[in-house]
Formats: C-alpha cells, sequence, structure tokens
C-alpha cells in the first residue's frame, strides 16, 4: 500500500504553483505583477469554499474546452468536403477523418474489414464504423445532408470529448498540481492536430489505463458471498458461510491492462506502457501486479482483433502489410538523413548514401528502426532497474514513446497528441515544454507547404526549410528526453518529487521499497580504495 497520505490534497498549503516554482513562469509572471498572492492561491480551493465557483481545475478544463473550440474553428473551412484549389493546405485544415470517410467507403455504407480493408487497427476501425455507418444511413433517408460533415463534427465531438477526459484524468493523479494539466489544455499542439486522425482515441484509453494503474495501491478487498436462497436448504446454512474477497488493487491492475489493450488496440504506442511498468515492478518486488495488467492486455487485444482476423485476414492485415513495406516517410529522423546524404558526402551518379539505401531496402530500413528502439528500451530498463531512486511510471512511459517516434520510419503531424499527456506526467516545466511546441507549430506549418508544393509541383519554399523544421522538432524532444533522464538521475530536482513523497502515478509501487534482492545488491560492502573494485 502507498506510503503516501492523501491529507491536504485541497489544501492551499500543500498545492504547487508555477509561478512560484517554475522559474520560466516567475520570470513570465513578472509581466503581469509577479508570482501568485494569497487572493489567487484561493483558486486551489474546492469549489464551493468561501463561495468560489472557479477552482484550479475548472479554469483548466475551461481552457481545454476552449482549445477543442478553436481547433474546430481552424479546420471549419474544410468540413464541407469542398476541397478546392488546394485550400486544404492553403488553409492547413486537412483532416484525415473528413478524407477517409471517403476514402474507406463509409459514404457507400461499406463496414470497415468486411468490406473494405483498413490501414488502422481494428479499434480505431470499429470506431469509424460506429461514427461512419450511422451518418451513411442518415444521409440515405435524408440525402441533403452533407455526410461528410456530420461525420467529421461526430468525431470531432467524441474525441474532444476523450481529449477533455483526459485532462481531467491528469488533474486526478496531480491533485497537489492542478496547473500541471495546463500543459495540455494549453497545447499548441493539441489546438493544431486534434481531429487531424483518431489518435485522441488512443490517448483517452491510454490515460484512463494509467488512473487506473494509479488505483492500484488500495488495500480494500471486495467481499464476495455466495447466494443461497436458490439452493438446497440443506446446503443454504453452508453457503451462507461461503465467502471470498478480491483484492481491489488487483482488479484495478487487470482494468489497467484492459484499458492499455483497448488502447493498443487502436494505436500501438499504450501497449508500450505496460514495459515501464513491469520494469518499476521487478525494481519494486510487486512482478505478480504487473503481470496481471500484462495478460489482460494481451487478452484484450486478441479479443478484440479476433472477430476481423480470422474471417477478413486479408483485409485485417492491411494496416501491418502497409507499415512493413512503407518507405521513409517526411519528417523522420530517416528523412533527415537522406537530405544530408547529398549534401554532407555527396556521391558519384547511381551510387546511394547510407539513408538512401536504407530506403531503397525496407526490410533492412524495418530492421534497424527496430534494433534501435529495443536499445532504447534496454536503456530504460537500465534506469529502471539502477537509478539512484526508483524512477517515476510517468517519466520512463514518456522516454519509450518517446524514443519509438525518435527512431520510427513514420512520424505523423498527429503523433504530437502521443507524448502530450506523457510529456506532462514526466516533466511539468513551462520553458522546455513549449520550446518544444513551437517546434511542433513550425513543423506544421512546414509540413503544410510541403504538401502545397508537392500538389501544386511547385515549391512554396526550399526542402531545406521542411527539413530544418523536422531537425528543429526532433532535438527538442531529444533535448525533452534528456531533461527527464538527468530528473531521474538526480531525483532532488524532479518538480513533481517536490510536491509528492514517492510516485503519485505508481499505484501499488508508489512508497514501495526496493526489492530485496537489488537492496542486497546495492549494500555491498565498498571496496577499500587499496583493494580492486570488483569485476
Amino acid at each position: 500500500m502507498s506510503t503516501q497520505s492523501t491529507a491536504g490534497f485541497d489544501d492551499p498549503g500543500t498545492t504547487d504553483h508555477p509561478s512560484r516554482s517554475d522559474g520560466f513562469v516567475r520570470g513570465a509572471s513578472e509581466l503581469i505583477g509577479g508570482p501568485l498572492g494569497d487572493h489567487a492561491v484561493a483558486l486551489d480551493r474546492p469549489a464551493g469554499r468561501d463561495g468560489r465557483f472557479w477552482t484550479a481545475a475548472r479554469i483548466v478544463l475551461a481552457l481545454v474546452c476552449l482549445t477543442l473550440a478553436l481547433h474546430w474553428v481552424q479546420k471549419s473551412p474544410c468540413q464541407d468536403g469542398a476541397w478546392q484549389n488546394n485550400s486544404q493546405y492553403t488553409r492547413m485544415c486537412y483532416t484525415d477523418v473528413l478524407a477517409l470517410y471517403y476514402a474507406e467507403g463509409l459514404n457507400e455504407g461499406k463496414v470497415p474489414y468486411v468490406d473494405h480493408p483498413v490501414e488502422y487497427p481494428v479499434l480505431t476501425g470499429y470506431f469509424m464504423g460506429a461514427l461512419g455507418l450511422p451518418v451513411h444511413a442518415l444521409g440515405a433517408d435524408d440525402p441533403g445532408i452533407n455526410q461528410g460533415q456530420w461525420f467529421y463534427n461526430l468525431n470531432a465531438l467524441v474525441l474532444s470529448a476523450l481529449a477533455v477526459a483526459t485532462v481531467a484524468v491528469i488533474l486526478n493523479l496531480r491533485r497537489r498540481r492542478p496547473w500541471d494539466a495546463a500543459l495540455f489544455a494549453l497545447s499548441p499542439a493539441l489546438l493544431l492536430t486534434a481531429t487531424v486522425n483518431w489518435d485522441l482515441l488512443a490517448v483517452g484509453l491510454a490515460a484512463f489505463g494509467l488512473l487506473a494503474w494509479a488505483r492500484t495501491g488500495s488495500s480494500r478487498t471486495l467481499r464476495i458471498r455466495l447466494p443461497g436462497r436458490w439452493l438446497p436448504r440443506r446446503w443454504r446454512e453452508r453457503a451462507g458461510r461461503f465467502s471470498f474477497g478480491l483484492s481491489i488493487g488487483m482488479l484495478l491492475a487487470a482494468l489497467a491492462g484492459v484499458l492499455l489493450g483497448l488502447g493498443g488496440a487502436a494505436k500501438l504506442w499504450p501497449l508500450f506502457i505496460l514495459g515501464p511498468i513491469l520494469a518499476l515492478a521487478v525494481r519494486a518486488g510487486r512482478v505478480w501486479t504487473a503481470i496481471l495488467s500484462v495478460l489482460t492486455a494481451a487478452v484484450t487485444v486478441v479479443a478484440v482483433n479476433l472477430p476481423v482476423a480470422i474471417p477478413y485476414r486479408n483485409n485485417w492485415g492491411r494496416f501491418f502489410e502497409l507499415n512493413t513495406t512503407r518507405p521513409i516517410d517526411w519528417g523522420t529522423l530517416w528523412y533527415i538523413g537522406r537530405y544530408l546524404d547529398g549534401r554532407i558526402n555527396p556521391s558519384s551518379p547511381g551510387d546511394l548514401g547510407p539513408f538512401e539505401w536504407l530506403n531503397a531496402h525496407i526490410p533492412t530500413l524495418n530492421w534497424v528502426s527496430y534494433l534501435l528502439f529495443g536499445l532504447a528500451c534496454l536503456g530504460v530498463a537500465a534506469l529502471a532497474l539502477f537509478a539512484p531512486r526508483r524512477p517515476r511510471l510517468g517519466q520512463l512511459a514518456f522516454l519509450v514513446v518517446a524514443a519509438f517516434l525518435i527512431f520510427s520510419k513514420v512520424w505523423s503531424q498527429q503523433f504530437v497528441l502521443w507524448l502530450l499527456p506523457l510529456a506532462v506526467l514526466a516533466r511539468p516545466r513551462w520553458g522546455a515544454f513549449l520550446a518544444w511546441q513551437l517546434a511542433e507549430v513550425g513543423y506544421f506549418v512546414a509540413f503544410y507547404g510541403e504538401l502545397l508544393g508537392t500538389a501544386t509541383s511547385r515549391p512554396v519554399f526550399p526542402e531545406g526549410v521542411f527539413v530544418l523544421a523536422a531537425t528543429f522538432r526532433l532535438v527538442t524532444v531529444v533535448v525533452l528526453c534528456g531533461f527527464v533522464i538527468r530528473d531521474i538521475l538526480r531525483p532532488e530536482r524532479d518538480a513533481v518529487r517536490d510536491t509528492y513523497a514517492d510516485d503519485p502515478d505508481g499505484g501499488v509501487l508508489d512508497g514501495a521499497e526496493d526489492a530485496a534482492w537489488l537492496r542486497r545488491l546495492r549494500h555491498r560492502p565498498t571496496p577499500h580504495p587499496t583493494e580492486p573494485l570488483p569485476a
């Protein structure tokens, strides 16, 4: 059970205020009179106390609603689907949600996977069909409606609800640090990419999975008594004495696995969070709880996939086929390398630079990408086991997902949404976060310039500008990873541990001591300076 006290969650004396604790925010606050005073601090009190409605949590929830409303406005020029003269690129309002309503045959009533192969994991396909087929049926009864626009707006409503729910989860995980959630709520990347694709479905499921895991520290037991009223009379007395208990913590661990499995069935990356959970559980000696989450996640993924994978194998396999055969995509580390191939070391005609060669040999590119990601995961596992203090789950989850994006051959513009909640949980510092968001905005603009140039065969700007924007994005993510690693190696610099005793996301791991084997390893006698170090 967690050793962390829950007392004072709503006490302003224990609540973090970025204008006092964050150097960047403290400096910026001087423009409006300096750090928060006592009157503003009262915002952190519960609603109803002192007659105040606008608590910190409610302000943050209102801010994310405002961001999502502005996103809807930004995408509004494309909602009617009448994309002429490349307006979807010149106005930077393109969205897969609307384009794929027609490309995937939903406008014709085709059932995903049954009638048409889908390039996404199955839960995303189910989601598309669950919203798209009713819209098609409505359009069949009323030909006057714009089906694409209805489909987009329905998706925008559901995805926005998931974004608000994600903020609510962050607020729940950070009750002493409610303003951390404002990083997500005010994110420029959220404003620009929220409904470019269906990534917020996986984000919401992963957030709820993390919340379920964070509650696994509960020591309560659910008692279940066998009902006897329907049994024969001679068995009733014996049945009334029979009961058994289920650990609430273990039930929540299973729920966390189910939710992360559902997230992985929508987009693959939520499954990566199970690795840090398992590594941290090994260090804390709580392996069985983590294994339960891993097993339920695996069962969930299989259960969601089987109804499609067995009868419609070819259509189901489109996602795997596309990702296996796909060449180097725009904006990735490999794309930057291809650009540099001909600039740093020009080759003779017909010769290929190393990155261009990889692009011509996709299977090798795949294995190199997998190998680099695997090595990064081993590094994260080493941090989990041998850092001076057990890292927080949010820190390791961010590092694993970031490593996947850094070494992946595909890094679409909306993939930034994967990192947003994890960055908030890993390192809620405004300075580096805003630098990263500035890089994402720059990449967003450069990406649409590249799209427009490709569509018109007239470059909007030199290719080097797009590569520079992609490099800036890559570098800022790497820098964020560096800051997170530094906080792990020097936990006294961890902003979250300034407020919490250990790991508010850790659940059964929160406040747990290291496993006995690791304590024995760390408590070996230090050799005398004149003695040789142990091998």
